[in-house]
């Protein structure tokens, strides 16, 4: 989708998105303006606030006021974006305009970026390269547990800090760009994106094997496949400034990586582990409060956080139970990640025990992609029940039903388009051919 755009214009796309994000996390430290959207007495906007609301939090009552809207703008609408623009484009698409992304290549962009000294075997002659990560290195091998690992702390820290402190939120991302333009530096390529980055887990599960509308990665129509590393030259050409710093190369060939590491135990966990994420982290705004009201009137995004940090971690059917809120953040989001992993491994385990007494059992990543199609297709449905509802509740019910419609429709072509795609072994030469691919396992 979109192939045809140039880098020139994808350039400056990039430069418009990553401005607009910047102006929003100066708007963190102080915003005169959108308040006003939210001021009772705005009665044309529908973002006002009814100061008469009383928002229950563990039984007692906190009335509303006006406040800034930049939080509420990018958790409850740019980041559920984010997501329905990886499912349906692709990550081709998502890569090339990713704001974070292309903060990470400004070290190559301005020439300041490290390089090491390598001697050629060959020639023995030593010769100035691009440092990059070896994938038989620690960081290589485990590069999406650690990426979990960040997406699990990160979403801790936003309902600890993060998600109601509009100061803590801006301090949050402004040291994800600083990480990511030293990271940018310190390694070649987009080694941010991919052992780094706390957003990729939720790529490969959103974005692979492809999007919906997503284009072959050997399209005729363009000259360098899908989002990988790319400059242009004097002549205005697209040239390739791919380093190899990581094989298979999810931005070179989605699909292509998605069938070559189908069946590797880190690609198990993270779609096993990423449902009970989801649903443990939106489950305990109502394990907090008490009730939902206080997820979906969005008052989280302006709640003063630090205050409520010696609140007890739970208040369930009207009880507060006396845990330190870290700890039940913590508990909740591990507990939930590890019942949907043991449970999609369960899954795995009698489904295919039940091919194999039919004899239908496809081969091992056949089997393994029609189980991750099922995964993607509920872990999308399942985010954006919550994901965007804050703001969309807001708008008339005929908007609501357009909204809840597109998702419906968008995500179910998606699993028909995937559920038919097929491994085709000569079509991944790298992988050797195991004479049991295609017999039971059991």
């Amino acid at each position: 989708m979109l192939t045809h755009l140039s880098e020139r214009v994808m350039h400056r796309v990039r430069w418009f998105l990553t401005i607009g994000w910047l102006i929003l996390i100066l708007s963190l430290f102080h915003d005169p303006v959108s308040i006003w959207l939210t001021d009772p007495n705005s009665t044309w906007s529908f973002l006002r606030v009814n100061p008469a609301h009383c928002h229950r939090i563990q039984g007692v009552c906190q009335p509303e006021a006006a406040y800034p809207i930049g939080a509420r703008l990018f958790w409850a609408a740019i980041i559920p974006c984010s997501i329905f623009i990886l499912l349906v484009f692709g990550h081709n698409l998502w890569r090339r305009v990713c704001p974070l992304s292309f903060l990470s290549q400004l070290p190559l962009a301005l020439g300041f970026q490290r390089r090491i000294r390598q001697v050629e075997p060959s020639t023995g002659r030593v010769r100035s390269v691009v440092a990059k990560v070896s994938n038989n290195s620690w960081l290589g091998r485990n590069r999406l547990y650690l990426q979990f690992a960040l997406l699990f702390v990160g979403l801790c820290m936003r309902l600890l800090f993060i998600n109601g402190d509009r100061l803590f939120l801006a301090l949050f991302l402004i040291s994800t760009i600083i990480c990511a333009i030293f990271v940018g530096y310190w390694f070649g390529g987009k080694s941010w994106c991919h052992y780094f980055c706390p957003m990729a887990p939720v790529q490969l599960i959103f974005a692979e094997p492809a999007g919906l509308l997503t284009s072959s990665a050997r399209s005729p129509q363009r000259s360098l496949p899908q989002s990988m590393c790319r400059t242009v030259d004097r002549r205005g050409q697209e040239k390739s400034a791919c380093v190899n710093c990581i094989k298979p190369c999810f931005d070179i060939d989605s699909e292509r990586d998605y069938w070559e590491s189908i069946t590797h135990p880190d690609r198990k966990f993270i779609h096993y582990a990423y449902i009970g994420l989801v649903f443990g982290f939106y489950f305990y705004f109502f394990l907090y409060a008490g009730n939902w009201d206080y997820y979906f009137s969005a008052y989280w995004t302006h709640d003063d956080h630090l205050k409520a940090l010696g609140n007890p971690g739970f208040y369930i059917f009207g009880r507060a139970i006396a845990i330190h809120r870290a700890v039940a953040v913590l508990l909740t989001l591990a507990l939930f990640s590890a019942a949907t992993y043991y449970l999609g491994m369960s899954i795995e385990k009698f489904y295919k025990a039940y091919l194999c007494r039919n004899k239908k059992y496809p081969g091992a990543e056949q089997f393994q992609h029609r189980l991750f199609t099922v995964y993607t297709y509920i872990a999308f449905n399942l985010f954006f029940h919550f994901g965007g509802r804050p703001t969309v509740i807001l708008f008339p019910l005929p908007v609501q039903y357009v909204y809840n419609t597109i998702l419906v429709v968008a995500s179910t072509l998606w699993l028909y388009k995937t559920w038919g795609k097929i491994y085709r072994r000569s079509s991944a030469k790298t992988i050797p051919a195991v004479e049991h691919h295609n017999r039971c396992p059991l």
